[in-house]
């Protein structure tokens, strides 16, 4: 069953909430319905209200890998996959969006909240 937009978590409890499918039928979140999300993903910058984008940078090329290995492990377990760039040999440029409804839906936040605590 495809998330409705009532359906929309608390942000307190945004990193306990899991990926739910999206087949697409329902709009993506308007800035109005996505602002109350913003805090928690503070080190993200949302490009044209429509996708979630950060960069990381690692002290080498191992420490990135490794990084890009476990938010393949959480995405794969949200089942919900964020585009990932592999650049200058230890920078992780990630974008998120929801393919489906082209834009961003609870799923692009609830899994950079679940990446962010990687990095903490």
């Amino acid at each position: 069953m495809a998330m409705q937009h009532q359906d929309l978590p608390a942000p307190e409890k945004l990193s306990q909430h899991h990926c739910v499918p999206c087949e697409g039928g329902v709009a993506p979140l308007t800035r109005a319905e996505f602002s109350v999300y913003l805090p928690q993903v503070n080190e993200w910058r949302v490009v044209n209200d429509h996708e979630l984008e950060r960069e990381v940078v690692f002290k080498n090329f191992k420490e990135a890998i490794t990084f890009i290995n476990q938010v393949a492990e959480i995405a794969e377990s949200e089942g919900h996959h964020p585009d990932l760039f592999l650049h200058d040999y230890k920078k992780v440029k990630l974008t998120l969006s929801t393919h489906a409804i082209d834009g961003l839906s609870v799923n692009d936040f609830v899994l950079a909240v679940k990446i962010n605590e990687l990095l903490t």
